[in-house]
């Protein structure tokens, strides 16, 4: 007969944070939130961690090239997504190792045969108001100028009218050339008082933008995720199908980790990737694998040789993998047994095997609680994808700005490969929606705030750590009325009057 485990399956908004004392030392400041992200040997350091406890989902709508920089920039790691073919994959990759830091790849351009009508439609397109004329429309195409806010007024010139009747011309702009350094860049910018520089090769191709406002938040990311080159790191999804023509690509374009992607990652597919990786690359090539929701599906994959494993079935907000098959574990079950499961890998083997939770994530808080619970890090998708950095459209909508979110699981996505159980290459049946989340702005406003909230929290439970969290946390279960009592009540809110 079918086996039942004891207890309910929890989900993080079941749980609140006991604080402990809070000591004089526990001050935002004084926190550290760095962790593995691959596993490592007592005794020893990983050969990769994070600087925040952050990746972002293997999604078509969160993670492109675009997401990895930023996302790298604040201290985390991207995880390009898979369903895509291997070249464009390796090309995404290779952009962000190629990246230099204040020189930005152009992502609005236009031609001079086009209309205000398209430099409008580009602008709420990427909220971009400065945008490179290029010959045939390409972020590396001949410059033949620059369009910029001050070049048109919509109130009196017609939306037909030629980009080429209001750029302002090549001739008449300052460049700099392919080759100088940011800081010429940046001298040059504020001896011409300009707000961004176009860099051109001999050739007049552009190359890069460097904008003036860039310069003082590079400065900024003190906490920027770099390899020993001073390139940024960045991660890619695999499935386990192509892997053996994808995973060599990846390696010529520079990732730094790849995860393979699936629903559902307690199978011998999964085992046959890794065990493959390591044939060919030893234990030169890191590879996450996964998602699994018990301590039996952790011990497979880590046994496998998987240097992470990710947590969590049918938890995320656009994914009915639990509706659909009935599969899957409240979320904070699933990190509490898979971490149990971990420290005894640990005890056994001296391999420390990192653990991603993947899923669940509602509110800021629900991020501290699965590191409370033991999570090494946790995988975001609808968190990343509200940001102007993930690769899809804001739209405006009677509820406001929205931007698209789809799951890799949906019909949009056509992601056969990530539900792979040796068919055939096909989506049957759905296992992820089509949506829209809310507009949230720029990625480091966002991820600022929610490092802060997690910093502060951890400083009233006592832990300047990660792994110090998890050792002294203390959790309790809260009823249904008092989550309620925790929000606001039996008051009218001014914003219910506007």
């Amino acid at each position: 007969m079918a086996k039942v485990l004891e207890g309910l399956s929890h989900t993080f908004g079941e749980y609140l944070l006991i604080p402990n004392l809070t000591t004089k030392k526990n001050i935002v400041a004084n926190v550290d939130l760095k962790t593995p992200l691959v596993k490592f040997k007592k005794g020893e350091q990983p050969a990769l961690s994070l600087n925040i406890p952050m990746v972002s989902a293997i999604m078509q709508s969160v993670s492109d090239d675009k997401m990895a920089v930023a996302l790298a920039k604040k201290g985390g790691c991207a995880f390009i997504y898979g369903s895509q073919t291997i070249e464009q994959q390796a090309e995404m990759v290779r952009r962000v190792k190629n990246y230099k830091a204040g020189f930005v790849i152009s992502d609005s351009n236009i031609t001079p045969e086009n209309t205000l009508k398209d430099v409008l439609d580009l602008l709420a397109k990427t909220g971009h108001s400065t945008m490179a004329v290029t010959e045939d429309g390409t972020p590396n195409g001949k410059l033949l100028g620059i369009v910029t806010s001050r070049d048109y007024r919509t109130t009196r010139d017609s939306l037909d009218k030629k980009v080429k009747d209001f750029m302002t011309k090549f001739q008449d702009l300052v460049v700099g050339h392919d080759g100088m350094t940011l800081t010429e860049a940046n001298d040059l910018i504020w001896e011409k008082k300009l707000n961004s520089l176009p860099i051109v090769d001999k050739e007049q191709h552009l190359k890069y933008m460097v904008f003036r406002k860039d310069y003082s938040s590079d400065k900024e990311n003190t906490d920027a995720l770099l390899d020993s080159e001073k390139r940024y790191i960045v991660g890619a999804g695999i499935n386990s199908r192509d892997y053996a023509q994808r995973v060599p690509a990846l390696v010529e374009a520079g990732v730094d980790v790849v995860c393979i992607d699936s629903s559902e990652g307690f199978s011998e597919w999964q085992y046959d990737t890794i065990k493959w990786v390591r044939e060919h690359y030893g234990d030169t090539v890191k590879i996450g694998a996964g998602n699994v929701v018990d301590g039996e599906g952790f011990r497979y994959l880590a046994d496998a040789g998987a240097d992470f494993v990710k947590i969590g079935i049918g938890g995320g907000s656009i994914c009915i993998t639990r509706e659909a098959k009935g599969i899957g574990r409240g979320q904070a079950s699933a990190v509490m047994d898979v971490a149990k499961a971990r420290d005894e890998y640990f005890e056994e083997t001296g391999v420390y095997v990192p653990i991603c939770s993947d899923g669940g994530i509602v509110h800021d808080y629900h991020i501290t609680l699965a590191l409370a619970m033991g999570a090494d890090f946790v995988m975001l998708g609808r968190y990343f994808a509200r940001f102007d950095e993930s690769p899809t459209a804001k739209v405006k909508t009677s509820k406001g700005y929205m931007k698209e979110y789809w799951g890799e699981g949906s019909n949009r996505a056509r992601n056969w490969a990530r539900y792979d159980l040796g068919g055939k290459q096909e989506l049957t049946f759905e296992e992820g929606v089509d949506s829209y989340v809310p507009y949230a702005g720029k990625l480091d406003d966002g991820v600022s705030i929610t490092l802060h909230k997690i910093k502060s929290t951890m400083c009233n439970c006592g832990a300047l750590t990660i792994k110090e969290f998890y050792e002294t946390a203390r959790l309790t279960l809260a009823s249904n009325v008092s989550i309620q009592e925790g929000s606001a009540h039996d008051v009218v809110l001014k914003d219910d009057f506007k």
